[in-house]
């Protein structure tokens, strides 16, 4: 039986008495985001929307991020990126489970330096597909265009976060790319792999 989602007790400011909340409101307001499903308009537009609340709340403190998507629409992914980069405070990525397609734009999104893998943790880069498959050839041309438009975005982005030339990259997205933590780590997509739990962090790093 499904455990739906659960309720915790959280007191809003200026309530004497706690109320129960889902536990991902309650994670929010201490700046823990979770992309854990497909991306598409509206995850992202909820991302963007509790990044803009919380940069309007306080810009002196960091987000933190927990990727564990297998990727989804190239502009809905582009727009949460977007946004990460346009707020004020640091944005902290925590790749977990598997972070393909845009789900690991949006792990390599994160402030440089402090994007985490986990150890058991998967990342996976490639193209951009398009979605048309049924048209007049003029109407596929024009998609074909804008898919090549858009695979140069985000061959930019990798180059941008990883450091590897875009010629390197554009290789690399020619296919499907899986990375352990540590490859991921080598390859510029990650940071640090986390090791074990730390009292002050949550784990440690290498």
């Amino acid at each position: 039986m499904p455990i739906g989602v659960p309720k915790v007790p959280f007191r809003l400011p200026g309530e004497e008495d706690a109320v129960r909340v889902d536990v991902y409101n309650r994670l929010y307001r201490e700046r823990l985001l979770f992309s854990g499903q497909q991306v598409d308009d509206e995850i992202a537009n909820q991302l963007i929307g509790i990044m803009m609340y919380l940069n309007g709340e306080d810009q002196g403190k960091d987000m933190y991020l927990y990727a564990n998507s297998p990727g989804g629409a190239v502009l809905a992914g582009t727009s949460a990126y977007d946004a990460m980069q346009f707020v004020v405070p640091d944005v902290h990525t925590i790749c977990m489970g598997l972070a393909a397609s845009m789900g690991s734009s949006i792990s390599a999104g994160g402030e440089i330096t402090r994007r985490i893998a986990l150890p058991h943790a998967r990342v996976m880069i490639h193209q951009p597909a398009s979605s048309y498959y049924d048209g007049q050839a003029g109407e596929c041309v024009m998609e074909a265009e804008e898919a090549s438009k858009l695979r140069d975005c985000t061959t930019k982005v990798y180059a941008q976060r990883t450091g590897k030339p875009l010629w390197v990259i554009s290789e690399d997205m020619e296919r499907d790319v899986f990375l352990s933590a540590e490859e991921a780590q080598g390859y510029g997509v990650a940071d640090l792999v986390a090791l074990e739990n730390d009292s002050s962090c949550g784990f440690t790093t290498r």
